[in-house]
């Protein structure tokens, strides 16, 4: 009932910039809180920030001070700037979501996925 689709991964360079965007569609839903996980090969899927529908942010420690996450509560759209980055957050991103589901009840959405690079 609800499908989660990323959009903004690529390759930059050390030390520069990047936005992924993620947008919630579907229909009987109203959203608790969405954020942002990563991957990178071999590792384990890590959470890199969360957002409530209220505006209550939480960050990992590895990215305090250098991403920033918000949402568009009427476009249902959370973004993840990513600023300064680093070799080390090279990763496939992934769009996370907590949802009130009519007749239904509180439900998780994961995005596909998408591919952020920082190499020189």
């Amino acid at each position: 009932q609800v499908q989660l689709v990323e959009s903004g991964g690529g390759l930059v360079q050390p030390g520069g910039s990047l936005r992924l965007s993620c947008a919630a569609s579907g229909n009987g839903f109203s959203i608790n809180a969405m954020g942002w996980y990563r991957q990178a090969p071999g590792k384990e899927r890590e959470l890199v920030a969360t957002i409530t529908i209220g505006g209550f942010t939480n960050y990992a420690d590895s990215v305090k001070g250098r991403f920033t996450i918000s949402r568009d509560n009427a476009k249902k759209t959370v973004y993840l700037q990513m600023n300064s980055l680093k070799p080390e957050d090279t990763a496939v991103y992934y769009c996370n979501g907590v949802f009130s589901v009519a007749l239904v009840g509180v439900r998780v959405y994961w995005g596909q996925g998408t591919q952020v690079t920082v190499s020189s």
